[in-house]
């Protein structure tokens, strides 16, 4: 028999044995692409749900010393703003999460404003508290607009012309996308869900196909048999590729009719066909590395219980590249597509995001990417001819 026959006939036992057990086939297989669009969706949607209440609904804003800027307070009712009676501690109030902001108007205010002078205010915030964020942006946009209103006001009063104070007008042009925009949710949680799911999906039938059988006791008569130990490994770990890619391509096919014909939500990706292929052949890669890297540690181990143990580990990997860009956003750079996880993590960002990956960046990770996946099965292929291999201890 020769090493291709039996790397096929390995497989395809070890692919029949799986879909045997239709309950462990069902759950590998559809869970992922019910739970990740679902989870991408409903946050979305939540976000966006928020989002408008937070924008469209009269912005609460309790006022410490209101009768010291009268003027202020009756434009801001004028802007769908409630004006509330001042609390009797307002840190207190904030601490304990009562209120989002508080406007603290000094006693000073009056006088500075009589004299044309800039007056001042204070809010007070957690700027901790996510939740502030957009109330926070609301409450300084009005701020801002009064300010310039009352100083054009000012200018006018004294015979000079508001654009004078204007040295400069920015105008932008945001070149972004609205795939691009929405690049933050996709590089991290969608960038973590399908490495995981392409680095962890064949880990139930790779575990079972070497640690489980060297238990049950029937990985030694395979062992004893002409067939050369690299190809019966290679046969094991084509099945867990073969099953971790259907289960990843069904989550992409998920993906695409979830965005296709989902809610509508803002988060805007690249879903055609094209980017969906272009997603497959990038986390090919990471289904060989995930299936190869745990060929050797059931190869190492004494039991599957002990196989298991390092899942937790492991499902760790993805998210390292995803908290380190967020902690220290950087720019592509060439080297990022060689290094595992960051590599995939960049090409996702790049592929849903709508931009292009050169040749270049598609050779050196494709190139560094199967070249470790290789590596790994050579490692792996050295473990299993080891005699004691076949040995349940």
């Amino acid at each position: 028999m020769n090493t291709m026959t039996t790397v096929w006939t390995v497989m395809l036992k070890e692919l029949i044995d799986l879909f045997r057990d239709r309950r462990t086939v069902m759950l590998s297989l559809l869970m992922g692409p019910l739970l990740m669009p679902a989870l991408l969706l409903g946050v979305g949607t939540l976000a966006e749900k928020r989002l408008t209440t937070q924008m469209e609904k009269p912005l609460e804003l309790p006022v410490v010393g209101a009768e010291h800027a009268p003027n202020l307070i009756a434009w801001l009712a004028t802007r769908n703003v409630d004006v509330l009676p001042a609390p009797d501690d307002p840190e207190a109030r904030i601490i304990a999460q009562e209120n989002d902001l508080i406007l603290l108007i000094g006693a000073d205010y009056p006088e500075a404003w009589r004299a044309g002078r800039s007056a001042r205010v204070e809010v007070l915030l957690d700027s901790s508290r996510q939740d502030t964020g957009v109330v926070r942006s609301r409450l300084y946009s009005l701020l801002e607009a009064y300010s310039r209103e009352v100083g054009a006001l000012r200018l006018v009063a004294r015979g000079i012309d508001p654009g004078t104070a204007t040295a400069v007008r920015i105008a932008d042009r945001d070149l972004a996308t609205p795939e691009a925009r929405t690049g933050q949710i996709v590089g991290g949680m969608l960038s973590y869900l399908l490495i995981l799911f392409a680095f962890l999906g064949g880990a139930y039938l790779v575990i079972d196909v070497t640690a489980g059988e060297r238990e049950r006791q029937s990985l030694e008569p395979l062992l004893a048999t002409p067939a050369a130990r690299g190809a019966i490994m290679s046969g094991k770990i084509a099945a867990a590729c073969a099953f971790g890619l259907i289960g990843l391509a069904l989550i992409l096919i998920a993906f695409k009719l979830s965005f296709d014909y989902g809610p509508n939500v803002r988060i805007k990706t690249d879903v055609s066909p094209s980017a969906i292929l272009s997603l497959l052949v990038t986390l090919l890669p990471m289904v060989l590395i995930g299936t190869t890297l745990l060929t050797l540690i059931s190869a190492s181990v004494k039991s599957v219980k002990e196989a298991q143990s390092y899942m937790s580990v492991l499902m760790l990997l993805p998210i390292i590249p995803t908290v380190a860009l967020l902690v220290s956003p950087v720019k592509n750079q060439l080297w990022m597509f060689a290094v595992p996880f960051l590599a995939q993590n960049q090409m996702i960002m790049r592929i849903a995001r709508g931009e292009g990956v050169t040749a270049q960046e598609w050779s050196l990770y494709l190139a560094c990417g199967l070249g470790l996946g290789a590596l790994l099965w050579l490692i792996a292929a050295r473990l299993y001819h080891r005699e004691k291999l076949a040995i349940s201890s």
